[in-house]
């Protein structure tokens, strides 16, 4: 299945090289990156009080459910040294499940499309970049669309 999109994010250590080994991981376990947004320097969203992320969009064509992924994402941030504390804090790496193709999921672990997608810069600014005709399948609204409306002023920097 291809359209499945997933948001790359790092803060603490060499983000850059966190950005690529997930990549790398995703490839190796979960399914072929089809397309890759630029990385995108932006303040932290949250908590504001922590150093700027590193973000970035792929395209992967996987064959597995949602929710293998959600495995498989959870086991690749855990080999590459994330530990989940406090929801929005500095983290080594973290990848989510933005969407996965045209389906809505809503599971007690697992939402898809991705809670605030179209409130978020740093989720729509990559997105745009690598599929602005991508429609969110509960708004009915492109990435594009998403991005012109979006009520997030955080400056999203192309690295």
């Amino acid at each position: 299945m291809k359209g499945i999109y997933l948001l790359l994010g790092s803060n603490l250590g060499d983000s850059n090289k966190k950005l690529k080994d997930a990549a790398k991981q995703i490839e190796f376990s979960i399914g072929k990156i089809l397309k890759s947004s630029s990385v995108y320097s932006t303040k932290a969203w949250g908590i504001e009080d922590q150093p700027d992320f590193l973000n970035q969009v792929v395209e992967i064509e996987s064959f597995l459910s949602a929710e293998e992924i959600l495995y498989k994402i959870n086991k690749i941030e855990e080999q590459l040294g994330r530990v989940r504390q406090i929801k929005w804090d500095s983290r080594i790496i973290d990848i989510d499940i933005l969407y996965y193709g045209d389906q809505v999921i809503k599971h007690r672990d697992l939402v898809i499309p991705h809670r605030e997608n179209e409130n978020r810069n740093f989720v729509l600014v990559p997105m745009s970049e690598i599929a602005p005709k991508f429609v969110h399948p509960l708004l009915g609204l492109t990435q594009q669309d998403l991005l012109n409306n979006c009520p997030d002023n955080l400056e999203v920097k192309k690295k």
